[in-house]
């Protein structure tokens, strides 16, 4: 049974690895076995995150270009299989969010969002699954997010960016499925990180709604990830293609948290 865990040999390229969830997502892989390939448009940020696998004994290399970029994605595509011969693991996970309400929002800045949350997974999936086809296999996981289910004040743009990339997924899969590749999601929750730390304290409304509305009764910790990122990897999920797995403490199948009997 832990053979269909196991990723050792295999190389995964995590988008946006350098902190947060996609940091644990790439230390739950390495766990596994895998050796990391990683991205980032912040120099330092990239150098840290290294440095920080490095330590924990995983293989690790980065590659610094924006995944928006088709021209930089495909050189740096190119040198990582040159280097790493292949690439057998793909978390499109680099993303950003603009909070600003719909009235607000600048076309700019809603353009800017979908670029990176949706364009650049479909140039990244699109560079990678050329050679995942070559070698008739490979794994795809997209981090998507509850917004790609409910809407949200403020997040107009990232909920239309996750939304349609839900329905990207699916289309990929029912693609590549012919060639052995598997295109799957996973949709975070609310989780401890931080960004969420200012609001992850007692009294603040938010973080009230988020401990009453969440089952499970907590916020998720991003090592909560790593088991969902591992299981779409590996050999345990080659029949699983197209489906989005919600790691979020039961949110999305409750009207809200169950009341304690007396």
């Amino acid at each position: 049974m832990k053979s269909l865990f196991d990723l050792n040999g295999k190389r995964a390229l995590i988008t946006g690895a350098t902190h947060g969830l996609g940091m644990a997502m790439a230390e739950g892989l390495a766990a596994a076995g895998a050796e990391l390939l990683i991205t980032s448009t912040t120099p330092l940020k990239l150098e840290e995150a290294l440095n920080r696998y490095r330590e924990k004994g995983y293989r690790a290399s980065g590659y610094l270009f924006d995944v928006t970029d088709e021209q930089a994605a495909k050189e740096n595509v190119e040198k990582m299989i040159q280097e790493h011969q292949k690439i057998d693991i793909l978390v499109n996970n680099a993303g950003i969010i603009k909070r600003i309400m719909a009235l607000d929002m600048e076309v700019e800045d809603f353009r800017k969002v979908i670029d990176v949350d949706l364009v650049g997974v479909f140039i990244m999936s699109k560079l990678v699954a050329r050679g995942m086809k070559e070698r008739n296999g490979g794994k795809i996981i997209n981090i998507c997010s509850m917004m790609s289910e409910l809407g949200r004040d403020n997040v107009s743009a990232y909920a239309a960016a996750k939304g349609g990339l839900k329905m990207l997924t699916r289309n990929l899969a029912t693609e590549w499925a012919r060639y052995n590749i598997q295109v799957n999601g996973i949709g975070p929750g609310y989780f401890a990180t931080s960004q969420t730390e200012p609001i992850r304290v007692d009294g603040n409304p938010f973080n009230e709604f988020i401990l009453n509305r969440t089952p499970a009764g907590r916020w998720g910790d991003p090592e909560d990830l790593a088991g969902t990122a591992v299981f779409l990897a590996s050999e345990a999920s080659d029949f699983v293609n197209g489906q989005i797995i919600y790691v979020d403490g039961g949110i999305l199948a409750t009207i809200g948290k169950p009341m304690n009997e007396k």
